[in-house]
């Protein structure tokens, strides 16, 4: 399963990691986040010890999403010491996403 990322604790889990970060920020009245939920929980397994995946929902934790720009949902950033190094606006395929991440490794 994906981490629970709020605003709280973004700064230590997102930009003081030193492995890679997935970071899906998301709602639950969202259709397409809701598409893109169970894909973030398989890469979340699959790329366990290798890459950070995590999630933001937005209605709740707002601070970084706004920092970062985020205004459609799902938005998927890529995290790489602390900055952003990839990013992808609505929901794709899965495949989509572990490029981004095995790009950072």
């Amino acid at each position: 399963m994906a981490l629970e990322i709020t605003d709280a604790s973004f700064e230590e889990v997102v930009l003081k990691s030193d492995k890679p970060v997935l970071v899906d920020f998301w709602a639950a009245w969202c259709g397409p986040c809701r598409m893109v939920a169970p894909i973030v929980d398989e890469i979340s397994n699959e790329y366990d010890g290798k890459a950070v995946v995590g999630k933001v929902d937005v209605d709740n934790n707002q601070e970084f999403a706004a920092k970062y720009g985020v205004r459609n949902i799902p938005t998927v950033l890529i995290f790489k010491n602390g900055e952003v190094v990839d990013k992808q606006v609505g929901a794709a395929p899965k495949k989509t996403y572990t490029d981004k991440i095995d790009a950072a490794l």
